[in-house]
C-alpha cells in the first residue's frame, strides 16, 4: 500500500481553514433550492407570472429564490414555492462535530 506524499487534506478541510466552509455550504444549498423549483417549474410547464401569483409575491421575489447566486432568501418564500410545486421543505440543525 504505497502512500501518495502529495495528498493532503481534504477540501472542506481547506475551506475550514479559510473560514468559508459554512458561506460556500450555505450557496450550494441555494443552489440546489433553486435548481429543484426551476426544474419542477418548467415540468408543470409553469411561468414565472403564474408562479409568482400562486405564491402570492412578486416576480422580483420569484426571481431571487431562482438566483442561485442570491442567498437573501427567506425561508418563507422558500415555503411558498415548495406548497406550488407540491414539495414540502425540511430542515435539520445537526451537531458540529
Amino acid at each position: 500500500m504505497n502512500k501518495n506524499p502529495y495528498v493532503g487534506s481534504s477540501l472542506d478541510d481547506l475551506l475550514e481553514e479559510e473560514g468559508t466552509l459554512e458561506e460556500i455550504n450555505l450557496i450550494a444549498i441555494k443552489r440546489v433550492i433553486a435548481w429543484q423549483v426551476k426544474q419542477t417549474m418548467e415540468q408543470r410547464n409553469l411561468t414565472k407570472t403564474e408562479m409568482a401569483k400562486q405564491m402570492n409575491t412578486s416576480r422580483s421575489s420569484l426571481d431571487r429564490l431562482l438566483d442561485p447566486n442570491n442567498t437573501s432568501v427567506t425561508l418563507d418564500t422558500i415555503d411558498r414555492a415548495a406548497r406550488v410545486i407540491g414539495k414540502r421543505v425540511h430542515f435539520e440543525l445537526m451537531d458540529v462535530v
